[in-house]
């Protein structure tokens, strides 16, 4: 497996990021603006600043075919970024929300985007022509907290959204206008805005920090924070799912899921590390690390570091450098994104955290 692209941008931590289509852009939200990082050779340089939340920036997303930058804010507010000879244009987005916004994905259709928020709803904001401006939709039922994130199904018309209150949710988002009819598919047929398509409690209830929906749509993969992973397999509408397959894991909390392909999702989060987890309806298993070192022995390994740190310690009175981890991300890794796909699979991922740095990993 080839080593992976480390870049370290600077001593802040990153929020969210989001490549471009060509993979030579990248954009990084940082504090309360994003910034817009120019691939040159395998190093990134600085090229824009993206200023006009005056609170933390919590999400960012660039889309594949127009190239529009969606950002959102604790400041309760999105702008949608346009590229123009001039530079990047911004347009407010009426959001109308009381709390702050958490985080942002465009559709895949890029005609909308939806906005996870601390007011107990989510806003699908897409743009009407005759006012020329972006305008939100709200579905708010049967949600009662924080909506911590949100993944689109591949027809566009599907969201999923993780909460505080411990469940997962398939919602429909179909906005009249700008949709078409959906196919039907196991979450549903007819699919009016603000159906519930499914609704999936997180075994203690612990908050949901991440959801993704697998590369067919056809089943559903959240991470918590007991440390577990839930994968759901719908069986048709208005029935009970097929099956529901939790894994308790003994890693920290994962932040953020990249299905890789049907059988295997790529985490990351409280560990600095990612996982591969694989497995299908019959069950799923932790697979070991992206990183090397999670090959059988390690554990021998670090107790035995653990042993001569000490040693160290007794002998010398310090130990050297003490305070690197044996990760290639040294804090929290935030966001993982599919960084290039071939054939249906992910074949690399980018990763981000609270380190300031952006890895890209080879899978």
């Amino acid at each position: 497996m080839a080593p992976p692209e480390v870049n370290h941008l600077f001593h802040h931590p990153i929020a969210d990021h989001s490549f471009s289509a060509d993979r030579q852009t990248l954009a990084v939200a940082r504090d309360n603006v994003v910034d817009l990082f120019q691939r040159s050779g395998t190093k990134y340089t600085l090229q824009d600043e993206l200023t006009g939340h005056d609170k933390t920036v919590t999400g960012v997303d660039i889309a594949p075919n127009s190239g529009k930058i969606v950002t959102c804010s604790q400041d309760r507010n999105a702008y949608v970024w346009e590229p123009t000879p001039e530079g990047w244009k911004p347009t407010l987005v009426l959001l109308r929300i009381n709390r702050a916004a958490t985080c942002v994905r465009w559709a895949p259709s890029e005609t909308k985007f939806a906005v996870g928020s601390g007011a107990r709803l989510i806003p699908v904001c897409y743009f009407e022509e005759e006012d020329n401006w972006w305008v939100s939709k709200h579905i708010k039922k049967p949600i009662r907290s924080t909506i911590t994130a949100v993944a689109w199904h591949p027809n566009s018309v599907l969201l999923a959204a993780g909460s505080t209150d411990g469940h997962a949710r398939v919602l429909s988002a179909f906005v009249k206008g700008v949709d078409a009819r959906p196919e039907p598919s196991v979450w549903g047929e007819r699919l009016p805005f603000n159906t519930v398509c499914g609704e999936f409690l997180n075994n203690t209830a612990g908050w949901v920090h991440s959801v993704a929906f697998s590369p067919s749509g056809n089943a559903l993969a959240f991470a918590a924070h007991d440390s577990t992973l839930t994968v759901v397999y719908p069986s048709g509408p208005e029935e009970p799912p097929r099956a529901v397959v939790s894994i308790s894991t003994q890693v920290l909390p994962f932040m953020s899921l990249v299905w890789s392909t049907e059988s295997e999702i790529i985490a990351a989060g409280y560990n600095c590390e990612a996982y591969r987890l694989q497995g299908d309806e019959n069950g799923w298993q932790l697979a070991g690390s992206l990183e090397s070192k999670g090959r059988p022995g390690v554990q021998d390994s670090r107790e035995e570091s653990a042993l001569n740190m000490f040693k160290q310690m007794d002998l010398k009175g310090s130990t050297k450098d003490d305070t690197k981890l044996k990760t290639v991300h040294q804090n929290t890794i935030s966001t993982i994104r599919s960084f290039e796909e071939s054939g249906g699979q992910v074949t690399k991922i980018s990763s981000t955290g609270v380190d300031g740095r952006v890895v890209i990993w080879t899978l």
